[in-house]
């Protein structure tokens, strides 16, 4: 998706916890122009890629494989707060 997406649609697999819909600074901040290599999925519950990449409960589209860069820390600590794991799709940074 654009930034221009994100702002007017949200992420259709973290809306309920990153509320990037109408948040320009918060796409910025939960989002990367820098990235490798790309996935498109139909079926993501049926793709052995999908289930590879940890990514088989995300909704049809397409992703990529890595992405450069990390979320702030205020916010990996504000998911944490709320029961979610964070895992950096960064394969230059080891977590």
């Amino acid at each position: 998706q654009t930034i221009d997406q994100f702002e007017y649609d949200g992420c259709d697999n973290c809306e309920t916890y990153l509320q990037m819909k109408g948040n320009r600074e918060m796409v910025y901040d939960c989002t990367s122009s820098s990235f490798d290599g790309i996935i498109a999925m139909m079926s993501p519950e049926d793709s052995w890629v999908s289930k590879w990449q940890r990514i088989s409960t995300f909704k049809p589209g397409v992703y990529a494989v890595s992405v450069t860069g990390r979320l702030p820390q205020g916010i990996v600590r504000e998911l944490k707060s709320r029961g979610v794991a964070y895992k950096s799709r960064d394969t230059a940074i080891k977590t």
